[in-house]
């Protein structure tokens, strides 16, 4: 077995500053982080300092949300203050660095639920703002994070720093042959109509027609692995098993199923955290359709972590985000609410591309 890589944050900073946000002299950059992330947030401060950019950082604590959605008023839950949403539209991109934590106050109980979605459902314009800008999301990799994904601290940070390609002599050349290599890929797709998903407990049809597919190539997520597009709004028939977890307001929910009808979504249960589940697609009209479907590419990556950050860049998975619409595919979707749910294919799944087949146990043909 070789020697563990050591994680960096020096190196992380470096590729997020210059690569990711390709930070530009005058340039007001947020950096939004928990407090836990400290050394990667002072190195990404002083790497966009020589940059010339002018860094703004805005740290949380851990279980801040969960403090948030127990506690607030109604008033402060339901609502975002203008000052807010104007100093994002003041900012010319976005740095937002995840810190998994071990689960706070918050429980999976149909109130503890639809409280969380009322909060993230007052953030729809703070979401809107930075989505009109420049941005990028990462992960520091915090002892809880190392523990989802079943590893010590020593082999999370070296799985960290290899899946960013920092193990590599030039990370921007190796994030360029992704690149080209999705390129092909989006060739094809391109030139698609209807994607059929099939795989045990999953039979959807979606129409993609006209729709613009995205090169996801570790700029907006460090690091990356997919290329994605907005399915047609109404397009959505059928149903689709999600096996991989995924976490929603601090909560894991394993084994969701959905119902699509015209697009929208019928029917919903889940195995684990189904009030979640429900409490999320409840949370705006827009959040009971389809924003985002994805497909990963990311062979580096092999196993789920319990982070979606990671987990929707498998090579071998789809995934599909009921919710808002990245504007740059031509979705129209709106809503509060963007959240990835990972179907994995590798196990006898397939995706047809107008009824002919192009990728079977998540090889593609």
């Amino acid at each position: 077995m070789s020697k563990l890589l050591a994680y960096d944050p020096a190196k992380h900073a470096e590729l997020l500053t210059h690569y990711c946000l390709y930070a530009a002299p005058g340039e007001r950059l947020l950096i939004g982080a928990s407090s836990a992330a400290l050394p990667l947030v002072a190195e990404t401060h002083r790497a966009m300092l020589r940059a010339g950019a002018r860094p703004v950082v805005r740290l949380g604590y851990p279980s801040q949300d969960d403090d948030l959605a127990a506690l607030a008023s109604d008033e402060v839950l339901d609502t975002t203050h203008m000052a807010d949403v104007e100093d994002m539209r003041a900012m010319d991109g976005t740095l937002r660095i995840l810190t998994p934590e071990a689960p706070g106050s918050g429980t999976d109980g149909p109130g503890d639920a639809a409280r969380r979605a009322r909060l993230g459902a007052s953030r729809a314009a703070l979401a809107a703002a930075r989505a009109g800008k420049k941005w990028s999301l990462t992960l520091y990799p915090t002892p809880h994070a190392a523990e989802q994904a079943g590893m010590n601290e020593a082999e999370f940070g070296d799985f960290v720093m290899r899946a960013m390609f920092l193990d590599r002599p030039d990370p921007v050349a190796a994030w360029g042959e992704v690149r080209a290599t999705q390129a092909r890929l989006i060739e094809r797709l391109t030139r698609a109509d209807t994607v059929k998903i099939e795989a045990a407990g999953t039979d959807l049809t979606l129409r993609v027609g006209g729709r613009t597919w995205a090169n996801s190539d570790g700029k907006r997520n460090m690091p990356s692995g997919e290329v994605f597009t907005g399915p047609r709004e109404d397009s959505a028939e059928g149903y689709v098993t999600f096996d991989i977890p995924a976490e929603y307001g601090g909560v894991l929910v394993r084994g969701a199923r959905l119902e699509f009808r015209a697009g929208q979504v019928v029917s919903a249960r889940a195995d684990e955290g189904e009030a979640t589940l429900h409490a999320a697609l409840a949370t705006d009209p827009g959040a009971r359709f389809l924003g985002e479907l994805g497909i990963g590419t990311n062979s580096g990556i092999q196993r789920p972590t319990g982070n979606i950050l990671f987990d929707e860049k498998i090579g071998g998975t789809v995934h599909l985000a009921v919710g808002r619409s990245y504007p740059e595919t031509g979705g129209t979707n709106q809503s509060a609410v963007h959240w990835d749910l990972i179907a994995d294919l590798r196990g006898g799944g397939r995706i047809l591309l107008d009824g002919e087949l192009w990728q079977e146990n998540g090889q593609f043909v």
